[in-house]
């Protein structure tokens, strides 16, 4: 392109202005139309691909270049920052602004936001000073589906993992089974049992007292006297039989009333009144039997009488089969004769059933309920 050139006198419409002037076109391409050959005396101007620097004119008002975005209104760009592509000589001269390394409006806005926050607020100073903590992993591009699949199968437990996990779960269920079994044992069944006796007692007692009851024979698992064993504190009723779920676990005690584990009764004026109880849960009541010494009283009472027996002898162990403790004579016992005798029977060890305690008492006193309480259950 060649410079600038005044306008010729025959010129009168804009379109002449430019390009309407005579040789023009010629001056411009070497010659005359497209194609023919220069016009004589005139030099063919070589193409400079060089671009022209551009010279604004001092009277042309700058121009703020169209926003690419949108032309609505907007919020005024930031000043510029040490750094910027925008100097602020520039800027305060009115010259337009270049595009720098920072590669245009929206560059210059990532970079705004990321001076300012995101929403053009102060800079987070925790931000701006924490370091990136992202892991390597989460920097790196995402996975392909065959990479996502084969990561998934790597970190997917094998068969000893699995098995390893579901032993850990059994074993755990056990333990919480056996824990839960041992204290519905060693506490649950206790509760319960001093409940049920208790209310037996209170209802013997009762009956007593309102004549409702009469001596004689009694039906299996019918209370009809009540045991007191004061150096233990032991106060439980004694029942017909010795079932486990009729009497025993009930927290009772339970009389020896069938075949030939038959025994006497308290009432009878020779013969041996042979009890059985737990040692350990369901009440529990011969637990402590073992601390008897000679001379303890053991008293029971019925409907009408105080039958109070002293503590004689102890056998810390015997097999359960070893029936011949009941006897009316009892073996072991050390008694000679025949008399009035009482035979505790109980588990042992503790929290067993494998052998028998046996202890035995001989009458010593018979006091009508009219005469009042024994001695051994005043004192």
């Amino acid at each position: 392109m060649t410079a600038l050139r005044p306008e010729r006198e025959s010129d009168t419409s804009y379109g002449q202005q430019s390009y309407g002037v005579p040789g023009a076109f010629e001056d411009w391409s070497g010659g005359g139309a497209y194609g023919a050959s220069p016009r004589p005396g005139a030099q063919a101007q070589p193409y400079s691909p060089e671009p022209q620097p551009y010279e604004p004119v001092p009277d042309e008002p700058y121009l703020p270049p169209v926003d690419e975005e949108t032309v609505a209104l907007r919020v005024p760009d930031p000043p510029p920052a040490a750094g910027d592509s925008i100097t602020a000589s520039a800027a305060s001269s009115g010259a337009p602004r270049e595009r720098g390394a920072h590669g245009g409006r929206a560059a210059r806005r990532k970079a705004a936001k990321r001076r300012h926050g995101r929403r053009g607020g102060a800079p987070d100073a925790r931000s701006a000073e924490a370091p990136d903590t992202r892991s390597a992993e989460e920097a790196r591009a995402p996975l392909s589906r065959v990479e996502a699949r084969r990561q998934a199968r790597a970190r997917k437990p094998g068969p000893a993992v699995v098995a390893s996990r579901a032993i850990g779960e059994v074993f755990i269920t056990t333990g919480v089974l056996m824990l839960l079994f041992v204290t519905y044992q060693l506490w649950w069944t206790n509760v319960r049992a001093h409940a049920q006796a208790g209310q037996e007692a209170s209802s013997l007692q009762d009956g007593w007292a309102n004549g409702k009851r009469n001596p004689g024979a009694f039906e299996p698992g019918q209370g009809f006297a009540i045991l007191h064993i004061p150096k233990l504190d032991v106060v439980v009723p004694i029942a017909e039989g010795t079932n486990s779920n009729g009497v025993l676990d009930r927290g009772m005690v339970g009389h020896y009333a069938e075949g030939a584990l038959k025994t006497a009764m308290p009432g009878d004026k020779t013969g041996n009144f042979g009890l059985a109880g737990h040692r350990n849960t369901h009440g529990e009541p011969f637990r402590y039997i073992n601390k008897l010494t000679p001379g303890d009283p053991i008293v029971v009472e019925t409907q009408d009488e105080y039958y109070v027996y002293k503590m004689a002898s102890i056998l810390p162990v015997t097999s359960p089969s070893n029936t011949s403790v009941l006897n009316p004579i009892p073996a072991g016992s050390g008694f000679t004769e025949p008399g009035r005798y009482i035979t505790l029977t109980t588990c042992t060890p503790e929290f067993t059933s494998k052998y028998r305690m046996i202890v035995w008492g001989k009458m010593v006193e018979e006091r009508p309920r009219s005469k009042g309480k024994p001695d051994a259950l005043v004192s």
